[in-house]
């Protein structure tokens, strides 16, 4: 039976996240169903790189498809389009080994939250538009403290109990383009809502609630306040799942361009 590695984009603002749930509209669902529907198959094995939330968006997700099928790469990409809703969309397909995981496999995982300085018409469910003006030295400040090796409790609801709380966090940058914020975090994995807090605690560095010792020290002890942040899910896209041998990273090239005025 062949693995299939399948790269999709897609628009989570109409899903309540990646992963099948029941009563719910999922990404993983949708392409569940497609690939029932093409291949009329029942028994096959699909398998993301990693949860994304509800309205949260891919540029290029990655699961693996284990499937008993003749099709080639390129026809069952076609056919899983053509089935597929207009704002999920698969960009390629491989068949690769059996000892590729889309999950375990990963090395790194990057992110990229837009934050809008003005309002738009049209870029509303991919962006966060904050109307106070954000000092975006004092983010770059902010975002250093929160690199390396560090416990990220303050700024998750996983059970710390149940699951460590301590995320290797390789970069953040906060990166201006014309009436954009990007913030591009980069690290092994993240911890459910973490990088949409890191974002939220950002702008609110950005604005001047929070000072750098704020961030120290949600870093050293459980805080409700990162919570209380949580940036909204609009704005955040994932951005690239890295495998060994992969190229690295490209500069940050927004899917979206708001022009200065």
């Amino acid at each position: 039976m062949p693995r299939f590695k399948l790269t999709l984009e897609y628009a989570g603002t109409r899903y309540s996240g990646w992963q099948i749930q029941k009563n719910a509209r999922t990404v993983q669902g949708e392409l569940d169903r497609a690939v029932r529907t093409v291949t009329q198959r029942e028994k096959f094995e699909l398998y993301g790189a990693g949860r994304t939330d509800a309205g949260v968006h891919a540029l290029a997700q990655v699961a693996h498809l284990d499937i008993a099928t003749t099709l080639p790469p390129a026809t069952l990409r076609a056919r899983l389009n053509d089935e597929l809703p207009a704002d999920i969309n698969i960009l390629r397909i491989d068949v690769v080994s059996h000892r590729f995981h889309a999950r375990h496999s990963a090395v790194s995982r990057s992110y990229v939250y837009q934050i809008a300085r003005r309002r738009t018409a049209f870029a509303k469910p991919l962006v966060w538009w904050v109307k106070d003006p954000l000092d975006t030295s004092a983010m770059r400040g902010a975002a250093m403290l929160m690199t390396g090796l560090q416990n990220f409790v303050s700024f998750t609801d996983d059970d710390p109990e149940a699951k460590s709380t301590k995320v290797l966090v390789d970069t953040i940058d906060v990166i201006e383009r014309g009436d954009l914020i990007l913030v591009r975090i980069v690290g092994s994995h993240f911890l459910w809502k973490m990088v949409r807090r890191i974002v939220g605690v950002l702008a609110g560095v950005g604005r001047g609630e929070l000072t750098s010792a704020d961030v120290r020290s949600f870093l050293t002890k459980h805080s409700p306040v990162p919570a209380r942040l949580t940036a909204p899910s609009s704005g955040l896209l994932l951005e690239r799942v890295q495998y060994e041998d992969d190229p690295p990273l490209a500069p940050v090239d927004p899917p979206l361009h708001l022009t200065a005025w």
